[in-house]
């Protein structure tokens, strides 16, 4: 045990330096630690929290869905912003016509999705029984809106235009019933994908516009805070999103370039853990490992990933599952 809490020390030594060299490299104000708070771009475009960012949720919306709505009122904005142990990236939840809809942008394949919506609806549903005072205990069938998630891909794995990941294909035994479903509907908006939805939302296109030229500024090299401002200079020029790019300027440069740090150290995370062969039974100690100091609920979800060697994404599904669990 105490060669364990040795190295338990030892890996949160080098996490926290780690950590420090990525706060070096971002703006003033910019903690690379606070990702699950932070708004990205995604988000900060169609949270709903003005009468412009309303106009752009609800033509993103008409494009998903064939509809025509024009009044903004029409919306309820339900999403929840202080659900900490969901840890989404880019969660924006909202009502419209007896629908909840759920959307989220991801950079990086993740079949785990409608685990991740199916926790989230319950709280969004939890909210609407209490706000209708409905109750759930009595003879009458109560009704409720029908839930919708859709993830907007556009990280570099390689993803087909449209891809369905079902709750059932997580099950440990293999259900044909469908009797218990959960569905999340990834959308690619990579450049060559789904080319008609961004025809269709003005507001869709500026921003896969923008996010590839970032890309592309990448791919040649450039350093990502050039990359990030040539590309947001190329947005000004062209009025995107009516001036939003100029308006928000510092807070677009220092957002993405927290979250390029981030990713950037995850990646080498798992490069250094899974990734590069750890033996099963290794492997399979460090999740029990791992499981333990989740119970313990003395370190974040970050530095459990670190000093197990584990991808966050898989110490969050562990942190979901033991919540399920109990």
């Amino acid at each position: 045990m105490k060669k364990k809490t040795k190295a338990i020390k030892k890996n949160r030594t080098k996490m926290q330096e780690k950590m420090a060299k990525i706060k070096s490299t971002t703006l003033p104000g910019i903690d690379a630690t606070k990702r699950t708070f932070r708004d990205t771009l995604f988000r900060s475009i169609y949270s709903g929290k003005d009468d412009r960012s309303k106009r752009w949720l609800l033509s993103l919306y008409n494009a998903l869905s064939d509809k025509n709505y024009t009044d903004i009122s029409a919306l309820e904005i339900t999403t929840i912003d202080d659900v900490i142990y969901v840890t989404m990236k880019n969660d924006l939840s909202f009502l419209i016509n007896s629908e909840m809809h759920l959307f989220e942008q991801q950079s990086t394949v993740n079949p785990n999705m409608p685990l991740r919506g199916l926790i989230y609806f319950s709280q969004l549903y939890q909210k609407e029984v209490a706000k209708r005072n409905l109750d759930i205990f009595g003879r009458t069938r109560i009704k409720i809106p029908s839930p919708k998630f859709v993830v907007f891909y556009n990280g570099k794995q390689e993803q087909d235009d449209i891809v369905k990941y079902r709750l059932s294909e997580l099950f440990e035994l293999k259900d044909e019933s469908r009797e218990f479903e959960w569905t999340a509907t990834v959308i690619n908006i990579n450049k060559n994908h789904n080319e008609s939805l961004q025809k269709k939302c003005e507001s869709l296109y500026h921003y896969c516009v923008f996010v590839d030229r970032v890309k592309a500024n990448l791919d040649k090299r450039m350093k990502p805070e050039d990359a990030i401002n040539e590309a947001v200079d190329f947005a000004i020029k062209g009025n995107f999103l009516d001036g939003y790019f100029k308006e928000q300027r510092m807070n677009i440069v220092g957002n993405l370039l927290t979250e390029f740090n981030q990713e950037d150290y995850d990646r080498n995370r798992r490069a250094e853990g899974f990734e590069d062969g750890v033996e099963y039974g290794e492997r399979q100690a460090t999740i029990s490992n791992a499981k333990n100091l989740l119970k313990l609920n003395k370190l974040s979800a970050e530095e459990i990933a670190d000093c197990c060697s584990l991808p966050l994404e898989q110490v969050l599904a562990l942190k979901d599952e033991i919540l399920i669990m109990h």
